[in-house]
């Protein structure tokens, strides 16, 4: 046999090869493969919080409290188990080395305008402020400059949330999930599919003691909750694409919304019911009146401009790129967006 035909025979093997096993069912279903780990794992690490007496109260079991709750010990590993445990999984099997080097790269993308890390701090706040003052004027009445503990509580209290939380989750919905849904449905579309299924993702913690400042397990607690993760996000993935994937700004928009609610809330606004829903539809008209003006200003692109990005995968499953799909490319970000590109790890 010619020695080109015998190339061409091996050549055939080897792609016949590479399109079975379970690293090509991962590459051809990406997403599937990683919500179903990231539910999946995440959910049964949570079981026996779920049915311990800090749940359901099934198994004649509690767990410790580590910093007032139990939550750290009952959520954080499934947490950490399910989001980026899944997206590490999904990510070497489909893309393997190269394609970790881009998942991490954007976890140490700190490198972006400080103006964007100001936003993340204290925009967040000031929008759950704001939506507490429309949803509820007599809170007005209440309102404090937060005592002297509280202050000194924040910043510690961020910094744990940012190993924890943001850790946990943003690796896996932003930095895995948010990448495939933006290339695959556009930035609107993908970005409400993504909220709705990270909403998703928290409901069997509406069993345990964590549901209860979250309004407990009732159809409008969990409505409430699915509506703020969705407008979040949509706030969420425009920081993300402005600021070039910068993963740690999105981690701290993530946990300032978590933080504020916990820390500093309640000590502002001295007349609020802890367990009312009044930080719900604050957060849902803050952020969605930040989510509508964003989707217009940028007609639903959310400064998405995947032509200028460096480190996206080459294509898509079946060998389309982005710029042949005519995804969103376009964008009318002011040069602001346009700053030198941080060091990625390559």
């Amino acid at each position: 046999m010619p020695k080109s035909s015998t190339k061409a025979s091996e050549n055939g093997s080897a792609g016949r090869s590479a399109d079975r096993g379970p690293g090509a069912s991962v590459r051809r279903h990406g997403l599937v493969s990683y919500y179903a780990l990231a539910y999946g794992l995440s959910w049964l690490a949570w079981l026996p919080y779920v049915l311990s007496q800090n749940g359901l109260g099934v198994l004649d079991v509690s767990f410790p409290k580590i910093l007032g709750d139990t939550q750290l010990a009952g959520i954080l590993p499934g947490a950490y188990l399910g989001p980026l445990g899944a997206a590490f999984v999904v990510t070497a099997l489909s893309e393997g080395r190269p394609g970790l080097r881009r998942w991490g790269g954007r976890l140490f993308r700190w490198g972006v305008n400080w103006r964007w890390y100001a936003l993340a701090l204290l925009g967040v706040p000031a929008l759950l402020v704001a939506g507490t003052l429309v949803v509820s004027p007599g809170s007005a009445a209440g309102l404090r400059f937060p005592p002297l503990g509280a202050l000194l509580a924040y910043a510690p209290m961020l910094l744990i949330q940012m190993a924890t939380t943001g850790l946990a989750e943003e690796p896996g919905w932003r930095d895995f999930a948010l990448v495939r849904h933006q290339r695959l449905h556009g930035p609107l579309l993908g970005t409400l599919i993504l909220g709705v299924l990270w909403a998703g993702w928290h409901l069997p913690l509406f069993l345990t003691e964590w549901g209860e400042g979250a309004g407990g397990f009732n159809p409008m607690a969990v409505f409430q909750f699915v509506a703020l993760a969705v407008l979040l996000s949509v706030f969420i993935t425009w920081l993300f694409n402005r600021t070039r994937e910068s993963l740690p700004v999105v981690m701290l928009a993530h946990v300032s919304v978590n933080n504020f609610s916990s820390v500093m809330f309640f000590a502002v606004f001295t007349t609020a019911d802890p367990f009312g829903p009044v930080l719900n539809w604050a957060g849902i008209v803050g952020f969605g009146a930040v989510a509508l003006a964003l989707v217009a200003a940028t007609r639903g692109r959310l400064g998405y401009r995947p032509e200028l990005l460096d480190d996206q995968p080459e294509s898509e499953p079946g060998g389309v790129t982005a710029a042949d799909r005519g995804v969103a490319v376009g964008g009318d970000d002011p040069p602001v967006a346009r700053e030198a590109r941080p060091q990625n790890l390559r």
